[in-house]
């Protein structure tokens, strides 16, 4: 029976102390080599090299940030809804540009829409001794981060609004891009316009709702509670409310208020034979969005300006900032693609629907 090979066993991860002990200099010696301090022998400095290099040491840039004055540490939180979606990508790139240029680095995290989740995973950075937390809110009670915000720990929220503490936030003008978006279908012709939104207690939920409901009431349109569809968080979700509008009295355009939903809503639709004729305006671009057909029509955010600005405000209050705390609305665009410029074709979706006998399933 064949035993691993010693080179294959875990190994200890070599100190300080042992680059020391090889070059044969005191600790506090080796400690200024590493630390790029001056003053050493020049002897001594090139045995410390060559011990660490032999050894592979890597400093443990923690410990060294700790032992400063100022404690920093020169990282960054950053609690995201999930890394692989392309808005939370472009915030953290973002993120990422900024703090690179002070030479620190951002350790991230995706929460999922789940409040406890949010909250563990921002208490585990802050364990971590980050520097300051960028944090997109998933749940309605951010309270928890007052302890440590009173400590001294800097917090800036990104795209929702927090609840129930006061700090920066950087959001999108949700109300103003839904409004435009139900206004502009409204200008095509269009009366019977559905709202399919994702959980009910997020803030950017209720302020695009909030935009849909002002525009359908400026226009003089009494809104249908059965055309509003929300608590959308999975494909299967979003196939069958789409599924449903269309059982009975079926919209001729479609809100959607979430990128993942706006592609849910367009797969169902094509599995239905209505993607030609039914109208869409989505809130937040996507990649592919301008090669469907009909390309998608999206009120876009700037995930890059929110991230910078994020960033930047939280290195702000960093290095000592006092101002009052502010919520800064990031401008969004309506962009025009052909989707959402589709006329008012009640007739052959009732015709289609008929056709197929679509049942739910």
């Amino acid at each position: 029976m064949s035993t691993p090979s010693a080179s294959l066993a875990p190994r200890r991860r070599p100190t300080l102390h042992d680059v020391a002990q090889l070059a044969a200099v005191s600790t506090k010696t080796a400690s200024r080599v590493v630390n790029g301090e001056g003053n050493v022998d020049p002897e001594m400095a090139r045995r410390v090299r060559e011990a660490a290099e032999t050894l592979d040491y890597r400093p443990n840039l923690i410990a060294r940030n700790l032992r400063r004055n100022d404690g920093a540490t020169h990282t960054l939180g950053v609690v995201l809804f999930d890394v692989a979606n392309a808005f939370s990508s472009s915030l953290q790139r973002a993120i990422e540009d900024v703090a690179s240029r002070r030479h620190i680095v951002v350790v991230s995290s995706s929460v999922d829409e789940d409040p406890q989740r949010e909250r563990d995973n921002a208490v585990a950075l802050i364990e971590r001794q980050v520097d300051g937390l960028i944090v997109v809110p998933a749940g309605d009670d951010q309270s928890y981060l007052a302890a440590d915000q009173r400590r001294g720990l800097t917090v800036v929220f990104v795209d929702r609004q927090p609840q129930l503490l006061r700090a920066d936030a950087i959001v999108g003008d949700n109300q103003g891009g839904a409004y435009r978006a139900i206004e502009h279908l409204i200008k095509h012709g269009h009366r019977r316009i559905a709202f399919l939104g994702d959980r009910d207690y997020i803030g950017t939920l209720r302020e695009r709702r909030r935009g849909y409901l002002d525009a359908l009431s400026d226009a003089g349109i009494e809104s249908d509670e059965r055309l509003i569809v929300t608590n959308l968080h999975t494909r299967e979700a979003v196939s069958h409310a789409v599924r449903a509008l269309f059982e009975s009295d079926p919209p001729t355009a479609l809100f959607t208020a979430q990128n993942l939903i706006t592609i849910e809503s367009i797969r169902a639709l094509k599995s239905l034979d209505l993607l030609a004729c039914v109208a869409l305006v989505g809130f937040d671009d996507f990649d592919t969005a301008d090669l469907l057909v009909p390309a998608v029509t999206v009120v876009a955010q700037d995930p890059k300006a929110m991230g910078t600005r994020a960033a930047q405000r939280l290195l702000s209050r960093i290095d000592g900032g006092t101002e009052p705390f502010t919520t800064e609305v990031v401008p969004v665009e309506l962009i025009v693609r052909g989707s959402g410029e589709l006329a008012p074709a009640s007739q052959e979706i009732a015709q289609r629907t008929r056709a197929r006998g679509h049942a739910l399933p």
